[in-house]
């Protein structure tokens, strides 16, 4: 439906889409023309790849974010993206496009979010996440936070602190698992220790980890037992951070179940 409705004064459904080939030749005046073709192209490019920043603030729609601001913030993204593109580069402008505007509203959530984080544990953080890029860029594979501290010439304690410092928040109403009945939530599995029952749900735990596979509790066990992070885990088994997070959620959810 989000196609059919008017985001900032804009009728989605009449928003333009340029072709490839329209593209190019637009990035090549804005690279290349006089003043007045730059302004112009540039504009035109704008308003060609509207329903690309569209596409990309959907799949923040679930945060009760209002679409206006996402909206707004999403086309910052774009421009920036425009202004920076190479267009001798041989991708589509939507490759480099889609993670300036994803990284532009992730910004924006981050500095509005409710937990107030000093502004300059903010600008280490996105400092880590640019020399992240750089560093996978080169060496084609995830860096560790030791090699994103050395780039950046700062200690290693500072750069997993500001990376954690932007993690957003989990909601104690979050649903954690739902199957056919009521769900259940992070609340629900908060409690104090000392009660009766927690040697029985101890011995079901132990059994519910014993049931993974070496990989899943092995990620595991560096996760929550030896307090690495995800890129840290990914490094030393030698897979990608998503893969680890894959693998991580994937445990939890066999434990959840078993549980």
């Amino acid at each position: 439906m989000m196609n059919k409705v008017e985001i900032c004064g804009v009728n989605t459904s009449h928003l333009k889409v340029l072709s490839e080939s329209e593209k190019h030749e637009l990035l090549e005046i804005i690279r290349s023309g006089t003043d007045e073709e730059r302004e112009q192209a540039r504009e035109a490019m704008i308003n060609g790849n509207l329903k690309l920043v569209l596409s990309v603030i959907q799949r923040f729609t679930h945060r009760g974010e209002n679409l206006d601001d996402l909206f707004q913030v999403g086309c910052i993204g774009l421009m920036k993206a425009i202004d920076h593109f190479n267009p001798d580069l041989q991708v589509k402008f939507s490759t480099y496009g889609v993670p300036m505007i994803i990284g532009e509203i992730r910004r924006y959530l981050r500095d509005n979010n409710s937990i107030r984080v000093s502004r300059s544990l903010r600008d280490t953080a996105y400092k880590a996440m640019q020399a992240k890029e750089r560093l996978l860029a080169r060496d084609d594979r995830e860096p560790t936070v030791e090699q994103i501290a050395q780039e950046l010439g700062l200690p290693r304690e500072d750069v997993v602190l500001a990376l954690e410092s932007i993690v957003e928040p989990v909601s104690l109403y979050e649903p954690v698992f739902s199957e056919g009945g009521d769900p259940i939530y992070v609340m629900d599995q908060v409690k104090s220790s000392g009660g009766d029952g927690d040697w029985l749900e101890e011995i079901a735990l132990r059994q519910a980890i014993n049931d993974l596979n070496d990989r899943e509790k092995k990620i595991l066990t560096m996760r929550f037992f030896q307090g690495k992070t995800q890129m840290e885990v990914a490094a030393e088994i030698h897979i990608s951070q998503a893969q680890v997070s894959r693998l991580e959620k994937g445990a939890l959810e066999k434990i959840k179940r078993e549980l």
